[in-house]
């Protein structure tokens, strides 16, 4: 199929950016979360590398940014080209399915025959051309079929830290596939199986689809939800709109659009991609993507010096004098109040951690 899609400017991309990124603690807190932080040194952090992604691809007035309501001001302070009312926030966190179905309605309402691009704020893509290749073949599959489309990695090693998509052997057209099943995160023998079967890709958490059939979509299989926006939907793009999300919420189930929609439709398609992406969920994904010395230490600060010690993630301030000897395969991560030194396997229970912290000491260091 030719990568002809509409107009750029019936093209809109949602950046998805309220999360609190709980595994990257101590750098990452409830008031300051991973999306906005330099978390690989390179100078801009996460939500900045999606805004410039995405920027080459549709006008600056059809990217969308949806958050929690107290990280609004730090969206326009990171991102000061974007239209101030573009920045949506959201009064309380309810997952992806809410988030997804408030800006499909609201520009629905404004562009009926548009497409939506949806993406968290806070992945890496290192071949960017490539991704946005991808993106336009996807536009252009959605605007000649009834489909919801996701875009799935194609995974390199048994990852049990992400989720699954099976998909079809046949292809529907060249490079695009009918999903058959998604697999929240397995255990490391059933990921082991998926990357052999050959037809498991990593859930990339990226959705394309006709705003249209976004509606649809909703109706069909979140009914419910459906009902809370659509009996609220005259007020959205007016001064009442936050009104209305603040009516909306309360009532809406907290549960991700691939519970609530992706695995109920059978009009899921996906794209297999390869464009050296990783959801930075972790500070061992963080150490696989950051530069690293010739002892593969990963190090962002100015004043760290290493003896007798590799394959470490090391974060602590840019001015901070920090010494690390005889360490192998840890973090290390200090800010101005916290100081973490835990295993690199042991980092899944970093979220345990901060629960005992704010079980013995509040929510301060949170």
């Amino acid at each position: 199929m030719n990568e002809e899609t509409q107009p750029r400017n019936n093209i809109y991309v949602a950046i998805m950016a309220g999360g609190i990124g709980s595994r990257f603690w101590p750098l990452s807190r409830v008031n300051y979360p991973k999306q906005f932080l330099d978390i690989l040194g390179t100078g801009k952090s996460l939500i900045q590398h999606t805004f410039e992604r995405f920027k080459t691809l549709v006008p600056l007035e059809n990217i969308y940014v949806i958050t929690a309501n107290e990280y609004m001001n730090i969206v326009e302070e990171q991102l000061p080209a974007i239209p101030k009312e573009n920045i949506l926030g959201e009064p309380f966190r309810k997952n992806t399915a809410p988030c997804i179905a408030y800006i499909n309605f609201k520009l629905h309402q404004i562009d009926p025959e548009g497409s939506l691009i949806v993406a968290p704020a806070d992945h890496l893509i290192l071949q960017e051309e490539k991704f946005l290749g991808i993106c336009k073949e996807a536009l252009s599959f959605v605007n000649h079929f009834n489909a919801l489309v996701t875009i799935g990695i194609q995974p390199t090693y048994p990852n049990t830290g992400y989720g699954y998509i099976q998909h079809d052997s046949m292809e529907a057209t060249p490079s695009v596939f009918k999903v058959k099943t998604f697999t929240e995160k397995p255990n490391k023998e059933l990921a082991e199986t998926f990357i052999a079967s050959g037809d498991f890709l990593w859930n990339s958490g990226i959705f394309v689809w006709q705003l249209k059939r976004g509606i649809c979509a909703f109706q069909k299989h979140m009914p419910e939800m459906y009902e809370l926006f659509v009996s609220e939907e005259e007020k959205f793009n007016t001064p009442e709109e936050k009104n209305a999300i603040e009516t909306i919420y309360p009532q809406c189930s907290n549960i991700s659009i691939d519970f609530g929609v992706m695995e109920k439709a059978d009009n899921v398609y996906v794209i297999p991609a390869s464009f050296g992406w990783s959801d930075l969920g972790t500070w061992n994904s963080a150490w696989e993507n950051m530069e690293k010395d010739y002892l593969e230490n990963a190090v962002a600060g100015n004043n760290v010096i290493v003896f007798d010690s590799s394959k470490n993630v090391i974060n602590v301030p840019e001015d901070k004098l920090v010494v690390v000897q005889g360490m192998e395969d840890y973090i290390i991560a200090d800010t101005k109040d916290v100081l973490l030194i835990c295993r690199k396997d042991k980092e899944q229970d970093i979220k345990e951690y901060v629960s005992e912290v704010k079980r013995n000491k509040g929510e301060k260091f949170l």
